[in-house]
């Protein structure tokens, strides 16, 4: 009986010590990867303004361009002081991607076709899935928010 016990005891400390090491593991590769995502993408957008500044032609599409890798920097640092993916950013970098595709395609005068349809749908849709995000997200809040909200007014 007492053998039981202790190749029971055996195994959990052992089942600790994998958990502990395997969350060690993913913690260090989500960290990693983070800071990995968030230089390339601070490099690209200074790549793309020195760029911009360098050619002395700036229109909307670099504009945008800006926008979108300020979205992606946004993103990547609320991931990483909360462990949580804003899908709303996600939805903010692709209306932003295809207003910049439906500019640079009317800007460069192509003409109408339906195309442009497709590109203000995808947008309406987008705009309609970001609406649907924050009404979940206001209506059936995650228990961490509603936790920080409870510690934050605590903190008061």
């Amino acid at each position: 009986m007492n053998e039981i016990k202790l190749s029971e005891k055996l195994r959990n400390r052992l089942q600790a010590q994998a958990d502990s090491l395997g969350n060690l593991f993913v913690d260090g590769f989500h960290y990693i990867a983070l800071f990995g995502i968030g230089a390339i993408t601070a490099w690209a957008a200074v790549h793309a303004f020195i760029g911009m500044v360098i050619e002395g032609d700036i229109n909307v599409d670099d504009i945008l361009l800006l926008f979108i890798y300020l979205e992606l920097g946004a993103m990547i640092g609320i991931y990483f002081k909360t462990n949580h993916m804003p899908i709303r950013f996600l939805l903010y970098v692709a209306i932003t991607a295809l207003t910049r595709l439906l500019i640079g395609d009317v800007s460069h005068h192509n003409p109408p076709n339906i195309g442009i349809i497709y590109l203000c749908g995808g947008i309406l849709l987008l705009a309609i899935a970001t609406l649907i995000v924050r009404y979940a997200s206001y209506r059936f809040p995650s228990d961490k928010t509603i936790e920080n909200k409870n510690s934050d007014r605590s903190a008061h």
